[in-house]
């Protein structure tokens, strides 16, 4: 074995044909039972969840009624990227997202780093849209039943205070436990039967934003939207500048589309079907989120939205008078964020078992069960880990760190673009590119995740830094030694 620099050993590449093939090594293949129409719905599923049912009530009060403008923003921003996705997972359809596009462009310890990003972003966002689903579903047996889970039962021990954090022995929040629980065994059967149930969910949950339209625009009123800007400049939020204040927090609603690219190993005709899997979806989120802001803001003052709780819930029964469409709304918001707790644990599953493969971390993390063909300790790990963050911690402490992972992730994946074209790797794929040329839209795509990044408060870039540190410490302790390619060399 030739000796290499530490230079070499970080920046080694996974090449795109061993990328393809390292997920159909003998006793460790996943099945490939996931078709387009299955894959529009993960994506679908992944995104619009906890985002549209609580985002209003955060940025209206920022832009006021062009908030509009802020979704499409942040739809633009995730369009931009997702269009960087679907060239790689066209070129590269390997299980792991953006994970495997670093490694077979920047190298593995890139690679590393955009893995522990990916860890980040779905392990919490699995968390945080679990903590989510027991507000609505407490909200849900209040209206239809008139009992409430007991508040020892929903509370969790770690929270925002307002000295900081503050610590509740004793407290824990049982519902998002239970949901992780019942995710846990769905994911344990197999990718095309929890497919299966995240594309019903899916479609009923479309039905009740669909619902939630019809009804606030039976009290849509056009001078809702006049002034059209934020007028208020005492948190410098007039005009433009809420516009943008608002983007930042609308984008989370958009995260979930890289899900899409997770499954790559699981598609049937993946050069084909990731990229479209990723546009359909972007497509037919954007149009329900405008669809769904243009209704709000019609059927209610933009005043009127800031620290409303169950917005949605709410504005329905401001304009029907009545309760029941507040409780289908309120269903509704229980079956959609189980169908992003649900994807986003099989994300962070299926990101284990790709750096698994490459030796990164231990080989327990790729063994899948013989008949499902699931990787069963390793998705079982994950739903303890997401299951006790949910239960413990407050859903505040989340959210922004999940943005970082997320933006971190997508800006990796923007510059793997150019690399990728540089190096013709997977030139011969044929399959889907980014259109004018590998720079313009990968840049664009840089510089709106760098925008949005800046908005992220301190404490996160803190928290991050910290998770980053102990990432690194994991790759020199153990993955440099234990990588496959380092046994290549």
């Amino acid at each position: 074995m030739r000796q290499v620099s530490l230079g070499q050993q970080m920046t080694r590449t996974k090449p795109i044909d061993h990328s393809e093939q390292v997920t159909d090594d003998q006793g460790h293949s996943l099945h490939r039972s996931l078709g387009l129409f299955s894959l529009t719905m993960i994506g679908v599923g992944s995104t619009i969840g906890t985002g549209i049912f609580f985002t209003m009530v955060e940025a209206v009060p920022k832009a006021g009624p062009s908030v509009i403008l802020s979704f499409i923003i942040a739809a633009i921003t995730a369009g931009l990227t997702a269009l960087c996705y679907s060239e790689l997972s066209s070129r590269i359809p390997a299980s792991g997202s953006s994970y495997s596009y670093a490694y077979a462009t920047v190298g593995e310890f890139g690679a590393f780093i955009v893995a522990a990003c990916l860890l980040l972003e779905y392990g919490l966002a699995a968390s945080a849209t679990a903590i989510g689903w027991s507000a609505y579903l407490n909200n849900f047996l209040t209206n239809a039943l008139g009992w409430q889970i007991p508040e020892m039962l929903r509370s969790p021990m770690i929270v925002a205070g307002a000295n900081g954090v503050e610590f509740h022995a004793g407290q824990f929040n049982l519902p998002p436990m239970v949901l992780v629980a019942i995710c846990c065994i769905l994911l344990l059967r197999g990718a095309k039967e929890s497919a299966t149930v995240n594309a019903v969910m899916v479609i009923i949950k479309l039905v009740i934003l669909t619902f939630f339209a019809v009804v606030a625009f039976s009290g849509f009123n056009a001078e809702h939207f006049t002034p059209f800007f934020n007028t208020d400049n005492s948190k410098g939020l007039a005009g433009m500048a809420g516009v943008t204040a608002a983007a930042g927090t609308v984008f989370f609603s958009f995260i979930g589309l890289d899900t899409v690219a997770t499954a790559g190993a699981e598609v049937k005709d993946p050069k084909r079907n990731v990229p479209l899997g990723i546009m359909a979806a972007l497509i037919v989120v954007t149009v329900f989120y405008l669809l769904v802001a243009v209704a709000a803001v019609g059927a209610q003052p933009a005043k009127m939205f800031e620290g409303q709780e169950a917005g949605l819930a709410v504005i329905l029964q401001n304009v029907t008078g009545k309760a029941w469409p507040a409780l289908i709304l309120s269903a509704g918001a229980v079956i959609s964020v189980f169908s992003v707790t649900l994807v986003t644990i099989y994300g962070q599953s299926r990101i284990l078992f790709a750096i698994s493969k490459d030796g990164l971390i231990p080989s327990s993390f790729q063994r899948v069960h013989a008949r499902t063909r699931t990787p069963v300790s390793n998705t079982i790990m994950v739903c303890l880990l997401v299951g006790i963050v949910a239960g413990l911690v407050d859903s505040t402490f989340l959210w922004d760190m999940v943005s970082m992972g997320t933006l971190v992730a997508f800006m990796v994946v923007s510059v793997a673009v150019p690399v990728i074209r540089k190096q013709k790797l997977g030139e011969g794929a044929g399959g889907f590119r980014v259109p004018f040329g590998p720079y313009l839209i990968p840049g664009l795509s840089i510089l709106a995740c760098l925008y949005i990044l800046k908005d992220l408060s301190a404490t996160t870039y803190h928290v991050f830094f910290i998770w980053m540190a102990v990432a690194i410490a994991i790759y020199f302790l153990y993955s440099k030694a234990h990588s496959h390619l380092n046994k290549q060399q």
